[in-house]
This record gives C-alpha cells, sequence and structure tokens, in this order.
C-alpha cells in the first residue's frame, strides 16, 4: 500500500523493523497466499509476530480444513479468528475474538 509516491506500507514497516500480524482473509486461495506473504516478511528482515484468520465470506465446507492447513504451515502463532459477521453489528467487537498473549510475553520471575 503506498504511502507517498516514493514510499509504501512495506518500507515503513521495514524502516522501523517492527513486527508483522498477517491477517488473513480465509477463502480459496488463502493458504497459498498467506505463506508467500509470510515468506515475504521473513525475506524482508522482519518478524512475522502472529496471524489471524478473518473470515471475509460464510465459511463453506472446506474452511476447517484451510484453517487446520494454516495453523501447520504458518510460522507464527495463531491469534484467533474473526467470524462472518454479514450483518456488520458486531465488528465493533471484533477483538473478543483475539487471544494476542503470545504478543506479550510474560514477565520473569525474579529470583
Amino acid at each position: 500500500t503506498p504511502l507517498s509516491d516514493e514510499q509504501t506500507f512495506a518500507d515503513w514497516v521495514q524502516a522501523e523493523q517492527l513486527p508483522v500480524i498477517l491477517v488473513v482473509g480465509v477463502k480459496l486461495g488463502c493458504i497459498n497466499h498467506a505463506m508467500l506473504t509470510a515468506q515475504a516478511v521473513q525475506q524482508a528482515g522482519l518478524r512475522l509476530a502472529g496471524w489471524i484468520a478473518n473470515d471475509v465470506v460464510a465459511p463453506g465446507k472446506r474452511h476447517a480444513e484451510y484453517l487446520a492447513t494454516l495453523k501447520r504451515v504458518l510460522p507464527a502463532p495463531f491469534l484467533g479468528e474473526i467470524p462472518w459477521l454479514a450483518d456488520g453489528a458486531e465488528q465493533a467487537e471484533t477483538g473478543r475474538y483475539l487471544d494476542l498473549s503470545a504478543l506479550c510475553p510474560a514477565p520473569s520471575s525474579a529470583q
């Protein structure tokens, strides 16, 4: 995504060395797309901190298979699944579907 004529969002993330959270639109083709994106993140020298499944269409008969495969092949913690929200009524509450604990390591106890 361009931020200006000279810089993309990816350029900015790389310059700042920010961790990346990958949001995967769960639909046909998502496994290949997610794997290529994860590879691009790693090749840019960035850390893939986690990934989120976003049900952008109503779940079909292969939905569970897509999720299981993504969980197996993506080299980062699964942070949650945002369900298909047909009417959009709950969109402001999507954070409740996520578990971000993998992003915040527990403090080490002093001995």
